[in-house]
């Protein structure tokens, strides 16, 4: 099935209010060569507030000594980019290269400030050669017309993996002489073992058995509780994706999981939980700061049981070896091998850099591009220059120095880009990454689950997306059918009642565009 798609929403532009000097970028008054010959190419860069000055990273100076070019970096904090996007598309003038700053939905609108750079792949083999190894990413910065306005990045195969885990205090387990439960009434039993049997030994019946997150009012985001929907047999993608909006594909067909049995199925089960005290009372109002409290609790005492996360040390804190992930349970008459897990990825970024098609000196741009995405470059950008926080020691190995990276990020002094323009090859091993190294073990437990689903025919991809008209529509509809379901499963998951009010709000939900919004993603789907 060939699939083109738009990109993700991205932020970033050259923020004229910011930097003054933007207003002419890639203009024409502006010189074009260097006193001494050599090609200018400006290039914007968003960054976060701890990200280092681009002077004093090394191999941003390398990189320009093998463009043989000369670049001028124009940094700007991606927090003020929106307010400036449309300005500076308005006026018609971006830099030659922009990181992170246009996402395809402007790209399209203003398509003829930007390069289409599926014309230039040949003078692009680095870009050529990811696109080979991952044909997936080109699709996923392909538009609906086959244009390549925005290039995405790769963080590695490490990060292939979903950043969706569900987790469970082992430590609590092996003192109560308990397995890893495998199914829903398993795992009620074993929550009620942890309500009751106060497994963390301090004598105050202050147990969390297990702790949900508040709904998003909009979305089915990360670390939703209805990723217990993979219990079932739907395979959610909850990192990005047509699954945060409530649809998933079952043997090539597009249905929406907010009617489904299996829906109402995920609620009643909550509901049970809640109302035997084995989720708080209070999990649809509590705060995210309150909620991420639980979890690291004082650090000496752990008091939560189970959780949906993404990363271990992030949740627990010094509490973290008290913790493992866990395949999820089996529904009632599901299978082991029709219970799937969240078929997400973090491999891919979308929100890359993009080209402008006015470039005074496009082959020195492109080089220039190209260059970024090579081993070399790639590498460094993501983790800083060789020598300093990244050493090169072997054919494609590489080691990390993971701790000075920690504390240069501290003091705002990171020496890799925010948002990087590269990819990290298959053949490529990073040492000392903890971060990407503990996503990698922590998501093998998933790895059957998310073998029991085709991740075509029974999961829509991330680079299926329609344009700009139907994602209006889209849209419109979809604002008034989540304000409906998102309050809706929230009340029944606290207090009950879906048994009598499901024929209405399946209906109520078709009246609001819900199928009209399934035919168009089916649309796109099969395209």
């Amino acid at each position: 099935m060939m699939r083109r798609t738009a990109m993700r929403v991205g932020s970033a532009v050259c923020a004229v209010a910011l930097l003054g000097s933007l207003a002419a970028c890639g203009g024409d008054k502006k010189p074009t060569t260097t006193a001494d010959g050599k090609p200018i190419v400006s290039v914007l860069v968003a960054k976060e507030p701890n990200q280092d000055k681009i002077a004093n990273m090394q191999w941003a100076k390398d990189l320009e000594a093998d463009c043989d070019c000369k670049i001028e970096w124009q940094e700007v904090d991606n927090g003020d980019f929106a307010n400036q996007r449309n300005t500076t598309l308005s006026a018609g003038d971006i830099p030659d290269i922009s990181l992170h700053a246009f996402s395809f939905v402007y790209a399209e609108q203003f398509s003829n400030l930007f390069e289409d750079l599926n014309q230039d792949l040949d003078k692009l083999p680095n870009v050529k050669a990811f696109f080979k190894e991952k044909p997936d990413a080109q699709k996923l910065n392909t538009d609906s017309k086959g244009h390549l306005y925005t290039l995405p990045n790769a963080h590695g195969k490490n990060n292939a993996g979903t950043g969706q885990l569900m987790m469970i205090n082992k430590a609590w387990l092996d003192k109560l002489g308990l397995q890893v439960p495998t199914t829903w009434d398993e795992l009620e039993n074993v929550l009620k073992a942890f309500k009751t049997e106060d497994p963390n030994g301090n004598g105050q019946a202050d147990e969390i058995p297990m702790n949900i997150k508040k709904l998003d009012p909009l979305y089915y985001t990360w670390h939703s509780p209805m990723l217990l929907l993979n219990s079932t047999g739907i395979p959610t993608g909850f990192n990005k994706g047509v699954s945060t909006y409530g649809f998933y594909a079952k043997n090539g067909v597009v249905k929406s999981f907010m009617t489904s049995d299996e829906y109402k199925q995920v609620i009643k089960y909550y509901h049970k939980l809640i109302s035997e005290g084995l989720i708080p009372a209070d999990w649809a109002t509590k705060d995210d700061d309150a909620y991420n409290a639980d979890q690291t609790s004082d650090g000496k005492t752990a008091k939560t049981g189970v959780v949906f996360s993404s990363s271990i040390s992030d949740t627990f804190g010094d509490l973290k070896d008290q913790y493992i992930t866990i395949p999820v349970p089996s529904a009632p008459g599901v299978s082991p091998d029709k219970t799937v897990w969240d078929g997400s990825s973090s491999e891919f970024d979308a929100a890359g850099p993009a080209v402008s098609a006015r470039a005074a000196n496009k082959d020195a741009t492109l080089k220039l591009l190209n260059l970024m995405y090579s081993e070399k470059y790639s590498v460094q950008q993501f983790y800083g220059s060789f020598g300093k926080t990244v050493t090169k020691t072997g054919e494609h190995e590489y080691t990390v120095d993971n701790d000075k990276l920690i504390e240069m990020r501290k003091k705002n002094t990171s020496p890799s880009l925010s948002y990087p323009a590269g990819w990290i090859p298959d053949e490529v091993t990073i040492k000392g990454d903890a971060g990407s190294d503990a996503l990698y073990q922590a998501s093998k437990v998933y790895e059957k689950q998310r073998s029991n689903f085709d991740p075509v025919k029974d999961y829509i991809p991330d680079y299926v997306n329609p344009d700009a008209d139907d994602n209006t529509t889209l849209a419109s509809n979809y604002n008034q059918i989540s304000n409906v379901a998102m309050q809706k499963t929230a009340t029944w998951m606290s207090k009950g009642g879906i048994d009598e009010e499901w024929d209405a709000y399946c209906k109520q939900l078709d009246s609001l565009g819900l199928q009209e919004n399934v035919k168009i993603w089916q649309k796109w789907y099969d395209i």
